[in-house]
C-alpha cells in the first residue's frame, strides 16, 4: 500500500526519465499530422484520483459514451479543456466533480505528472494527482460517461496486465501497448499519463531510490 507521503515523493523523484517512461504505452509509429490550425496549442487537466478501498490503492477511469462523437467509448481520466481564465489545476478539479461527482472539498491535490503532448490532435493535457478521503461516492455525468471504474493499482502494476497487439488505426497499422482492465483495453494518452505514474512507484522501491 502506497501512502500519501510515498505519492508525493514518487512525484518528485529526482532525475526521474519522463519520456522512457511514457514511452513504455507509446503507441508505435506514433501520429505527427498536425491539425489545419494556426491558432494556440489547446490544454487540458485531467485528475488522477487515488483512494484506499479494503486496505488497497485505487484510481478512477471512466468509460466514455460510445456515441459520442471523440474517443468514444474509450477509458480515460476524469478531466476535458480547460476555460478561458481558470488554471489547469481548476480544470482538472471541475471536470473531476462534472463527471465523476467527486467533491472537490474531499481531495488532496500530491502533485502533478509532466504535460503530454499529442500531436494529431494538437493538444496538451496536465495529469494532475490527488487523494481522496475514504472511497468516493460517485455519481456519473451520463451525457458524457457510461461506466465508472474503480482500478486497484497492483492491478496495473502486474506486468500481466500489461499487453500489445497490432491495430489499424486510420488505414494505418499501428503497434498499440494497453493496459486490460476487465473487458476493457486502456491505451493512447491514458496508458501514457498510467505509464509515467505507475514507473515512478515503481521508482520508490528500487535499489537506487532506497
Amino acid at each position: 500500500m502506497y501512502s500519501k507521503a510515498d505519492i508525493r515523493k514518487a512525484l518528485n523523484l529526482p532525475g526521474f526519465d519522463v519520456e522512457a517512461a511514457q514511452n513504455k504505452m507509446l503507441p508505435r509509429p506514433r501520429g505527427t499530422r498536425l491539425p489545419e490550425s494556426n491558432g494556440p496549442t489547446r490544454q487540458g487537466g485531467v485528475l488522477i484520483i487515488l483512494y484506499l478501498l479494503d486496505g488497497q490503492n485505487h484510481l478512477v477511469l471512466t468509460r466514455r459514451r460510445d456515441d459520442l462523437q471523440s474517443h468514444a467509448g474509450q477509458i480515460s481520466f476524469p478531466g476535458g479543456q480547460r476555460e478561458d481564465g481558470e488554471s489547469l489545476r481548476s480544470t482538472a478539479i471541475r471536470e473531476a466533480q462534472e463527471e465523476v461527482g467527486i467533491k472537490p472539498t474531499d481531495l488532496s491535490i500530491l502533485g502533478r505528472l509532466e504535460c503530454l503532448y499529442i500531436p494529431p490532435t494538437d493538444y496538451e493535457v496536465y495529469p494532475f494527482v490527488a487523494w481522496h478521503t475514504g472511497r468516493p461516492r460517485f455519481k456519473a455525468q451520463l451525457e458524457e460517461v457510461a461506466e465508472i471504474l474503480e482500478v486497484p493499482l497492483r492491478h496495473l502494476l502486474d506486468p500481466g496486465n500489461q499487453l500489445e497487439e497490432l491495430w489499424e488505426i486510420r488505414g494505418y497499422q499501428v503497434q498499440v501497448p494497453y493496459y486490460l482492465v476487465g473487458p476493457h483495453k486502456v491505451w493512447g494518452a491514458t496508458a501514457m499519463i498510467l505509464s509515467e505514474f505507475l514507473e515512478r512507484l515503481k521508482s520508490l522501491n528500487s535499489p537506487q531510490r532506497r
